[in-house]
């Protein structure tokens, strides 16, 4: 039997903590500098639109992912509240895609869901975002999960992807709870298999925790990968419910998130996707995210 002296132990364990220190630093060099990015329900909704965008600019966020509007006064007072405030508005949650899943056997769903997606592209090209969000299918009990794949991949083949091609606009698939894109190999198959620049994957940190590892998603997905969402996530193995929380509260293993985005290179917005809150709370989300960036635990230990 090797006696290990005590001393010796702990030092070659503060080394070998120092180098991951090291590696994580590397990692989050070699990544640049996401970007800070609020979903605009987490603003006051009993504040002008001009007064959110404010606040959230004081809190220190960079951008906002806003949701489809289908007024159009109301798609000009936020294209208004972005250009007065200079919170850049990065890109647009559908929001038709659950009601009216595009790969439902029924016509009037698709059509539904089609029209959705084109208001929310338009809403992209008028407010200057890059990006719109788009779920591409749910599994259910009348839909198996190959008519899920094969019919959303020809509604986004045929009706959305060329008024997208012809705004400029991507289309971020998400994974989410829809028994769908179960796995990062499928989801980056799923992604590849429309060989084109205006599809890629919007990446949800919190969302594949309960079955999977985000930073092994990441590295899987790469450069596919063209918006985040952050959250936490938690599991309460006594009574079997999850709870979403904010950064740092969860099973989420932080470091080694940001160390993957680091070895992929993404420098693109990370959006917060949690509850929300007032200005303090906001502050303390980006405080949150400022040591996430920079390859620490969100909350200090």
């Amino acid at each position: 039997m090797i006696r290990v002296h005590r001393r010796t132990f702990l030092e070659s364990a503060a080394m070998l903590s120092a180098v991951s220190a090291i590696q994580t630093r590397l990692a989050v060099a070699a990544a640049g500098s996401p970007k800070k990015a609020v979903l605009i329900t987490m603003l006051p909704r009993d504040l002008p639109y001009l007064d959110r965008f404010k606040m959230a600019l004081d809190a220190g966020f960079e951008g906002l992912e806003a949701q489809t509007a289908t007024d159009p006064k109301i798609a000009d007072q936020i294209r208004e509240a972005s250009s007065k405030s200079g919170l850049r508005i990065h890109s647009v949650m559908n929001m038709a895609h659950w009601a009216n899943p595009i790969s439902s056997a029924d016509p009037e769903k698709v059509n539904a869901s089609v029209a959705g997606m084109e208001t929310s592209l338009r809403n992209a090209k008028l407010w200057g975002a890059d990006t719109v969000l788009l779920v591409p299918a749910v599994v259910d009990p009348k839909t198996m999960y190959s008519d899920a794949y094969t019919r959303s991949q020809k509604v986004i083949r045929e009706r959305i992807l060329p008024l997208a091609k012809e705004l400029k606009v991507i289309i971020g698939i998400e994974e989410v709870w829809n028994k769908f894109l179960l796995s990062p190999m499928e989801f980056a198959r799923y992604v590849d298999e429309f060989k084109s620049p205006w599809v890629r994957a919007y990446f949800d940190i919190g969302n594949v925790v309960l079955y999977g590892y985000p930073q092994d998603w990441i590295r899987t997905l790469g450069k596919r990968i063209v918006k985040m969402h952050l959250k936490d996530f938690a599991m309460d193995r006594n009574n079997g419910r999850f709870y979403w929380k904010n950064p740092g509260e969860g099973d989420v293993e932080w470091p080694e998130v940001r160390k993957a985005i680091g070895e992929i290179g993404y420098d693109g917005f990370i959006t917060t996707e949690i509850g929300g809150g007032d200005a303090t709370y906001l502050k303390d989300v980006v405080a949150r995210l400022d040591r996430f960036l920079a390859g620490q635990p969100p909350v200090p230990k």
